[in-house]
């Protein structure tokens, strides 16, 4: 049986994020536990708050597949998965620096690659980067880039390594496994991507902390929301057409926006229905292709005191 069965309601210490909604759970023998909801929230351009129909399924059951396929690489927090849109997790104290890992160059936003190299800068996140490249296109190799996490509906503050150890926000010989770990996620990423015919151009891991200092993968990994994926097929004939890549991946709500002139500044336009679900099959495509099984929503049974605890948020 669950132990979150036998917690006293109601929980304590709620937490509201972009798109998850936390709770502590008491204390067990096993160590501090927290409950995390993953909500229809979507994050592009930060504070856009709508409804991709079973997006929240999609990406908690994902990156819970996701934790079981990287646990030889670095241990996650991940406990149980008791409902379709929750995970109970271990307690864990994140790093004040999140990485992102960047395989392709790409972006439209003020802290991706190709904005700031269309805009001129040939040394971004303290790399070189030699004249004469075109947007979409691979890197020579991966790049960790550094951030700090973007609070009150901003973006993420990107750093150089440089910074990090000049800050003091992750101690040299942590940062070292922060990076080892992220390079070895992001090529198991793009392997399992590749079999699923699709290509995994960039994507972010959270780190924390275990209550003995071991290192943990926490958050989510892999998911159409904390990664950009393309579709192979199509990869280089749209390239060579000069146009974007075939994504399975919320960047079909953020073209949306752009396309109706909305920066990321003031209120978002309304977007018309066909968008929300363009974007719901696509998170759909996407764990089909890279979990081989089919989606199907409230495929876990809902213990009661669960549906109780998440009775306001779901």
């Amino acid at each position: 049986m669950d132990p979150f069965l036998d917690v006293d309601l109601p929980l304590p210490d709620r937490r509201d994020g972009k798109v998850r909604v936390s709770y502590a759970l008491p204390d067990d023998a096993g160590g501090p536990r927290r409950l995390f909801v993953t909500t229809d929230r979507l994050s592009a351009f930060d504070r856009i708050i709508a409804g991709v129909p079973y997006k929240g399924q999609v990406l908690n059951q994902l990156a819970a597949w996701w934790f079981g396929q990287t646990t030889d690489i670095v241990p996650n927090h991940v406990l149980s998965l008791p409902d379709p849109n929750a995970l109970i997790a271990r307690a864990a104290t994140p790093l004040t620096v999140e990485v992102v890992v960047r395989g392709y160059i790409t972006g439209v936003t003020s802290t991706s690659l190709w904005k700031q190299y269309a805009d001129g800068a040939r040394v971004i996140y303290g790399h070189p980067f030699p004249d004469g490249m075109r947007k979409n296109t691979a890197l020579p190799y991966a790049l960790v880039t550094p951030t700090t996490k973007g609070t009150g509906g901003l973006h993420d503050v990107p750093l150089t390594v440089a910074e990090v150890a000049d800050q003091g926000l992750v101690p040299a010989k942590r940062w070292g496994e922060v990076v080892e770990a992220a390079l070895l996620l992001f090529r198991r990423g793009q392997e399992v991507a590749a079999q699923a015919g699709l290509i995994l151009a960039d994507t972010k891991y959270e780190f924390g902390t275990a209550e003995d200092g071991s290192l943990l993968l926490i958050d989510e990994v892999h998911t159409p929301d904390s990664s950009r994926y393309w579709v192979a097929d199509s990869y280089e004939a749209r390239l060579a057409a000069g146009e974007e890549p075939e994504s399975l991946d919320k960047e079909v709500v953020r073209r949306a926006l752009l396309d109706a002139g909305y920066s990321g500044d003031g209120e978002p336009p309304l977007l018309p229905a066909e968008v929300w679900e363009a974007a719901s099959r696509r998170y759909i495509d996407a764990f089909q292709r890279l979990t081989g099984t089919m989606f199907e929503p409230g495929a876990y049974p809902v213990p009661p005191r669960l549906k109780e605890a998440l009775r306001d948020v779901l």
